[in-house]
């Protein structure tokens, strides 16, 4: 797998963007703080070109057809909509064009009418600005505040990580530079000026860019077709300015009688920093701070972050309290028509990037026009093609920053449940918050400061945060890492055979702490396909236990999981390899579930709803099941309640649909997955384990959500669950989850902080410095990976060896001990 990344490098041209000369040594950044720069100097603004009047402006018509093909012989015209960096920045690229274009921007407001005051640019971004315009990078160089370090304050403490790495500047003297840039280049800006309706500026120019914000007007007037989403989320926040320079990026809690506020700052220029004061919707509320205006705002915020402020006042610049809204389309462009920068998308503040994704979209874009303008001199000029390239570059590298600011503001959403943690772990939780930033990373910018954090959590020296055992009532596992339950379809008549010994063996040996058997069917009826494992008659008992035995003799400490279930409406199903969830051609089963309600209407079964008598019959099985894996010698028993398998199918309002006792309310719902649990919780050994899986949400409107997920964690824990696996999704076919690295462990890290109970994190989870770093913000207890163990069964055995690590959580089985160093490669020059 893949060590843990490294801080972010300059690359070689961004290393330039470094003031030069170097400033002397008492300016220099002495432990990572702001380095001190001249003030920007006076320069004289040339005038403005001819303004329009007032009000919408009118253009003149072009032959060209809209995204169509023209001859690169006459000049494009251009159309921006909205000065700001990126519509600025994308005018000036594009005016350096070869013909040189005819460019327009129109900017409702003044030219120094902005919102905010400072504006963070990552080494990467500069980088693309060198390459794209070094005239702009020259310029942005010398006003540069840069700094190191981030202070995190938890409770009156502040805790210091270095080795970070920003560079900011005033929002007003960037818009200047662009203005500057933009008119020395002959791009016309038209200030206080409407732009025209979107559908005449499309039949006049050649291209129109929509960089006019989080509220286009050009995106709004084809809501059809750019098919926007808007999400508003649950934190009213304030932009506001002090006027003195942080020493670092700042992050602030103030714990006050109406809930959490957090205070995020840093320095701009050297007598300025950027403050935001971010709440809760319903804190902000009971402080009262939706009933004041903009200086009695400032007030009350500094009063709150005095001492963060040092007693000096606050500032507002046209700011009120807003909600944050994440912006996504669907599409970004239509005919000759783009959108850019915040019409196109919205990533939240916390982690910096809106400027900066605007601005480096402004870079792809000219550079796909400019790339097919060099490519067909000769031909005809397809403007679509250079959008559609365009978005197919900038949107993969978009949508994961957004998953990175999404996780980012939902920490902050729910700031409430990580403010007892240990100070070290608070600051570590929220330094790694976006998945982002990792353990190892981490480690590699301040390594005094992720050791002090891994002795405040009584991490052994030199050992890694997924090499530390855990207890589970009286099972003690040597490491955190489990191999997730995986349906391998390949047991006869229920019974595991030669592949479950060689592929649980093999998992067993490859050092992990727990290794779970896929879903062990209750029932012939309860298997999801002819090839699943069962614990319902007398064969599979022995059979199970030939594999636990090897396991525990040829792996010692290894512990051998099982997870009982019933597949429920999603049963009678053919092989995965041969259509998955596709009902068998013969040889079909009855299926049971909560409501009769197929899975795929049309295609599924339709299974009948279990009357009383039956919900006793899959409950005694449940339990008969139990007493065999308990006699085969398994360590620990999960019961199965996720992926609208039947246990799920009570529990989800999707999928249950009863009147009786058993639906309704959630409490009603989970009257029969908790009476399945206690039946078995009954039978199974008092100092055995047990754990359930759950789908904490269905990733479908109206179905189960995070709130109720904590609900449904609570039951179980309330009646014995030693953890919760917390998964998500597969309860209904129509589902859009929101895939990504890590994707469903917030659910867990909700649950674990919210009630205290041990969660086991599961979802695309697939490097150790995901596991460890997940571990050490305290965001879960346990890490099951799936996928992982099937590319290598010695997963954790490598990630061991890889970090360097030999102690007691992760032992090489002494017939493979020669190998547990990683083998040499072959040299560069093949020799």
């Amino acid at each position: 797998m893949s060590r843990p990344t490294p801080p972010p490098r300059p690359p070689r041209r961004a290393q330039r963007a470094q003031p030069s000369p170097p400033s002397p040594p008492s300016e220099r950044i002495q432990r990572g703080r702001p380095t001190p720069l001249p003030q920007p100097s006076q320069r004289t603004q040339p005038p403005l070109p001819a303004e329009a009047p007032a009000g919408r402006a009118r253009v003149r018509p072009t032959q060209a057809p809209p995204g169509g093909r023209l001859s690169p012989a006459r000049p494009l015209r251009i159309a921006v909509v909205g000065g700001g960096p990126g519509g600025l920045y994308a005018a000036a690229l594009l005016r350096r064009l070869t013909p040189e274009p005819e460019v327009t921007v129109w900017e409702r407001n003044a030219p120094d009418d902005t919102f905010g005051f400072g504006v963070v640019l990552s080494d990467e971004t500069l980088g693309g600005i060198e390459d794209a315009d070094p005239a702009v990078h020259a310029a942005l160089r010398t006003e540069f505040v840069r700094w190191d370090d981030i202070d995190v304050v938890h409770r009156g403490r502040t805790l210091t990580s270095g080795g970070h790495g920003f560079a900011a500047l005033g929002r007003r003297r960037l818009l200047r530079i662009l203005h500057e840039r933009c008119r020395a280049l002959g791009v016309r800006l038209r200030f206080r000026t409407l732009a025209p309706p979107a559908a005449e500026l499309a039949r006049s120019y050649d291209l129109v860019i929509a960089a006019d914000g989080v509220h286009s007007a050009t995106r709004q007037a084809r809501a059809d077709v750019f098919r926007t989403r808007l999400t508003t989320h649950r934190c009213r926040y304030i932009w506001l300015a002090a006027d003195f320079a942080f020493d670092a990026f700042r992050f602030e809690v103030a714990e006050t009688e109406h809930g959490v506020l957090q205070l995020h700052g840093y320095p701009y220029r050297p007598g300025a920093s950027t403050v935001i004061v971010e709440a809760r919707e319903e804190v902000w509320r009971r402080a009262g701070l939706d009933r004041l205006d903009e200086r009695e705002s400032a007030e009350r915020c500094a009063a709150l972050f005095a001492d963060a402020l040092g007693g000096r006042p606050l500032r507002g610049n046209r700011s009120q309290w807003t909600a944050f809204r994440t912006v996504v389309n669907e599409r970004w462009w239509h005919g000759n028509t783009v959108l850019l920068g915040d019409a196109a998308h919205t990533a939240h503040f916390s982690i910096g990037s809106g400027t900066k994704l605007a601005m480096e979209d402004a870079v792809a874009l000219a550079d796909h026009l400019a790339k097919r303008l060099a490519d067909h001199v000769q031909e005809r000029f397809s403007v679509a093609e250079a959008l559609a390239a365009y978005e197919a570059e900038r949107r993969p590298v978009v949508e994961s920053t957004q998953r990175a600011a999404r996780a980012s503001l939902e920490w902050f959403e729910n700031l409430a449940l990580y403010v007892d943690q240990p100070p070290r772990r608070f600051a570590f939780n929220l330094l790694t918050r976006s998945r982002r930033v990792t353990h190892g990373n981490l480690r590699l910018r301040d390594a005094a400061f992720v050791t002090a954090v891994e002795r405040e959590a009584s991490v052994p020296p030199a050992t890694p945060p997924m090499f530390t055992p855990f207890r589970l009532r009286g099972l003690t596992l040597r490491n955190r890492v489990v191999v997730s339950p995986m349906d391998m379809y390949s047991a006869r008549d229920g019974t595991p055979g030669d592949f479950h010994l060689v592929h649980l063996g093999a998992r067993a040996l490859g050092g992990a702490g727990l290794v779970m058997t896929e879903m062990v069917c209750v029932s012939p009826e309860g298997r999801i396909t002819p090839g699943c494992a069962g614990l319902y008659a007398d064969a599979h008992e022995p059979a199970w236990r030939r594999v636990v035995d090897f396991a525990h003799s040829a792996s010692p400490g290894t512990a051998l999981g099982v997870q009982l279930g019933h597949s429920g409406r999603k049963g009678s199903t053919r092989l995965m390899w041969e259509g998955m969830d596709d009902p068998l051609p013969r040889g079909n089963w009855p299926l049971s579930a909560a409501s009769p309600l197929p899975y795929r209407p049309g295609v599924s079964q339709v299974p009948h709803a279990l009357d009383t008598a039956g919900l006793a019959a899959v409950r005694e099985q449940f339990a008969a099941a139990a007493r065999r894996a308990a006699r085969a010698g398994f360590d620990l028993l999960e019961l199965h309640c996720a992926h609208g398998y039947l246990l799920s199918g009570f529990l989800s309002p999707l999928t249950n649909h009863r009147t009786d006792a058993y639906g309704g309310a959630l409490q009603a719902r989970l009257r029969y997955p908790l009476e399945v649990f206690d039946a078995v919780r009954e039978v199974w050994p008092a100092d055995a384990p047990m754990t359930v899986r759950i789908s904490a949400t269905d990733w479908a409107e109206g179905g189960t959500t995070g709130d109720d997920a904590v609900a449904v964690a609570a039951a179980f824990a309330a009646h014995g669950a030693d953890a919760v696996d917390v998964s998500t999704g597969q309860v209904v076919p129509d589902e859009r989850p929101d895939f990504g690295r890590s994707y469903q462990t917030p659910y867990a890290d909700r649950i674990r902080n919210e009630l205290g109970v041990p969660v086991i994190a599961v979802g695309a989870i697939s490097s150790w410095d995901d596991v460890n770093s997940l571990l050490l913000a305290g965001r879960a207890d346990l890490c099951a990976l799936g996928r992982p163990h099937l590319y290598d069964p010695h997963w954790t055995l490598h990630a061991a060896a890889e970090q360097g690590y030999t102690g007691p959580g992760a032992p090489w089985p002494l017939p493979y001990r020669a190998g547990s160093r990683r083998p040499p490669t072959g040299r560069a020059d093949g020799r």
